[in-house]
């Protein structure tokens, strides 16, 4: 991979970091980015469905209805003219195991993610539908 995409592999994790700060999760806070030929065509972190309240957790637990980033991202593309088919998502957080199934249904061809999850099998769902995936650690790379 050349010198320009690593660049831009790391500005669009940052900026997924920063959108992550949306969040009112208090446990973690997760962005995501969607990116087609060089332009942001969706966006989302992780937070509960429209309506509800912004609490996440309660008694530290994160409630079941919290949508992950991913997921926030990818339905958000439904409801547009945009769509995923060959498209980058640059996320936060390695995605679970959910958010890999709709990644590969939604298209995804390319994942970069910037912080390392305990359970891996969402890493691995997709490396076995052939989904290039990356991890980068941006607290190491600024450029």
């Amino acid at each position: 991979m050349d010198d320009k995409q690593q660049k831009l592999d790391i500005r669009y994790l940052r900026m997924a970091k920063i959108w992550a700060e949306n969040s009112y999760c208090k446990r973690r806070q997760v962005g995501a980015l969607v990116v087609k030929d060089q332009m942001i065509i969706s966006d989302g972190y992780n937070g509960t469905p429209s309506g509800f309240d912004n609490v996440c957790e309660e008694n530290n637990v994160t409630l079941p209805y919290v949508l992950h980033a991913e997921a926030n991202a990818i339905t958000k593309l439904a409801r547009s003219s945009n769509n995923s088919d060959g498209a980058t998502l640059y996320v936060t957080d390695a995605p679970c195991i959910e958010c890999s199934k709709l990644i590969i249904q939604a298209g995804i061809k390319r994942v970069v993610y910037a912080r390392n999850y305990r359970l891996d099998d969402g890493i691995r769902l997709l490396k076995q539908a052939n989904i290039e995936v990356e991890y980068k650690n941006i607290e190491d790379n600024v450029s």
